[in-house]
């Protein structure tokens, strides 16, 4: 099968296609087809880390050496499943984080039953699908320590990316009245957002207006600089903060979804094949939303 490893760190020229053998599932795995999956702005970092930085991340993801293979959400076809699965069947649809360890840059995958794993939505397609499991989770697990109430006032800074539009959309969902931080004006119109503040031409902690939660969706705020925006009480809240992933929060962005009050923006799409460029792109600093990689049917 192939699979896009990182045959050197550094460049997107690092990442090559290459053919290696299909997974066999274990007693409590699934055998999952990937139909899509996604680079991250967290894949980038991967691939562009130095050799230290990769040795002391790479305890807690399996290693990060050469024949690396990247990839943390995806969406597909369960095509196998261990004499121990309880939870689901083969050709169930799937939508999926592979964990801190990756390796969703595949054409298949095996996954633990109880990993982050559940059915994908029926009106989402399997690309859009791919781009929820992250950005999704993200935004909903940091999110929730605010408890955000009907009608509090919500910031999120960088609201066009991937864990910003899932913010945006969960804030509004909640009842808050969302001011996205972002140049993209067009999509907080899509996604709801009441008011959008250009960060070009426009500090939001020098404009005098306060609110209940700010949210740093792209870990570029200091919580101290935010202070000045925060009301009596405010919470500040940073993409940095460590998550869990767990599959009940995908069950609940499922339901969101299929109801129709949460949806994945797609920037751009490319084939596996096209995974370099992907890469390329993600590294311009320019992606709003997710960049999918679709795999070959």
């Amino acid at each position: 099968m192939k699979a896009a490893v990182v045959s050197k760190y550094g460049s997107p020229e690092g990442i090559q296609i290459i053919d290696i053998e299909k997974p066999t599932p274990k007693p409590n795995e699934l055998l999952i087809k990937v139909h899509a999956t996604t680079v991250t702005f967290g894949d980038a970092m991967l691939r562009r880390m130095g050799f230290p930085s990769r040795i002391l991340l790479g305890l807690f993801m399996g290693g990060l050496r050469r024949g690396k293979i990247l990839g943390h959400e995806f969406a597909g076809e369960i095509e196998a499943v261990g004499e121990e699965v309880t939870l689901f069947k083969p050709t169930d649809r799937v939508f999926a984080s592979a964990g801190m360890k990756g390796g969703a840059h595949v054409e298949y995958i095996c996954l633990p039953e109880d990993s982050m794993v559940s059915i994908k939505p029926a009106n989402m397609t399997f690309e859009e699908a791919a781009a929820v499991p992250v950005g999704g989770n993200t935004a909903l697990d940091i999110l929730r320590r605010a408890d955000i109430q009907d009608g509090q006032r919500v910031l999120i800074y960088g609201a066009s990316g991937s864990v910003g539009s899932y913010a945006v959309q969960l804030a509004k969902h909640w009842g808050a009245e969302v001011t996205g931080v972002t140049t993209d004006a067009e999509m907080m119109r899509s996604l709801g957002t009441d008011r959008v503040t250009n960060y070009r031409e426009e500090d939001f902690t020098e404009s005098g207006e306060t609110y209940d939660v700010i949210f740093d969706a792209v870990r570029k705020l200091s919580s101290s600089k935010s202070k000045t925006a925060l009301k009596e009480n405010g919470v500040f809240l940073s993409a940095s903060s460590s998550t869990e992933q767990k599959a009940e929060n995908l069950g609940f962005l499922g339901e969101l979804i299929e109801d129709g009050k949460l949806k994945a923006v797609i920037d751009r799409r490319y084939p596996l094949e096209e995974i370099v460029e992907a890469h390329r792109y993600v590294d311009t600093g320019r992606k709003k939303g997710n960049v999918v990689i679709t795999l070959t049917q």
